[in-house]
């Protein structure tokens, strides 16, 4: 992750009827596979009579191509999952999973009638939507003195950085998440600290 973006943040629920038929749009934060899978068992258990439970999810960046997933669930091919997820990555907003239950109200929709009730289902949910900024961290080691301690994680503190791991050896090697924006300040502030002796290093040069 080498640039900050917005995730959501709360749980929405919104609905909408279209020619008598309910279509109940969740979102929820969902940072995993496996959350998403979660959320969706929770609403197949919460409607069990419902006609269909149609998702689609964004596990990463709104614009991250690597991080989605998507499904139908008996509804035709492409007229579900496929205009949710559309939706969800035209909102901007990552990290998020969205879930429409539909209770059929006996009028055949048609293909592009789906395709647009599932995606209107999820646009005005939207509008409910809350996100924070997930900041871009980088991951970096150093090695520094007993004495040198406690200034080195003031430093790290004062960027909003994350100690991983520590292990006290003949010195102290630590394994740290700084944010991106932060990364040349702290390598300026460790090398004005130690006169030019400490010096961050990518984690996977250990």
């Amino acid at each position: 992750m080498t640039t900050s973006y917005p995730i959501a943040v709360n749980h929405v629920e919104h609905e909408t009827v279209v020619n008598r038929s309910r279509f109940i749009c969740y979102l929820y934060p969902c940072a995993s596979i496996d959350e998403a899978k979660n959320h969706l068992k929770k609403c197949q258990e919460e409607h069990p009579q419902a006609s269909h439970h149609c998702h689609a999810f964004l596990t990463k960046a709104a614009d991250d191509s690597l991080g989605y997933g998507y499904s139908d669930d008996g509804e035709p091919s492409g007229t579900a999952g496929k205009p949710m997820l559309a939706v969800l990555q035209g909102g901007g907003i990552g990290q998020v999973c969205a879930i429409v239950v539909r209770y059929f109200g006996g009028t055949k929709l048609g293909t592009g009638g789906l395709q647009r009730a599932y995606g209107d289902s999820v646009r005005q949910a939207l509008v409910f939507l809350q996100s924070k900024t997930k900041i871009a961290m980088a991951a970096k080691t150093l090695a520094c003195q007993y004495n040198q301690v406690d200034d080195v994680l003031h430093i790290i503190r004062q960027a909003a950085g994350q100690v991983v791991e520590q292990e006290y050896l003949q010195q102290v090697e630590f394994d740290f998440l700084i944010p991106e924006e932060k990364l040349a300040l702290v390598a300026e502030q460790l090398q004005t600290m130690s006169a030019g002796k400490l010096v961050l290093k990518s984690s996977n040069n250990k």
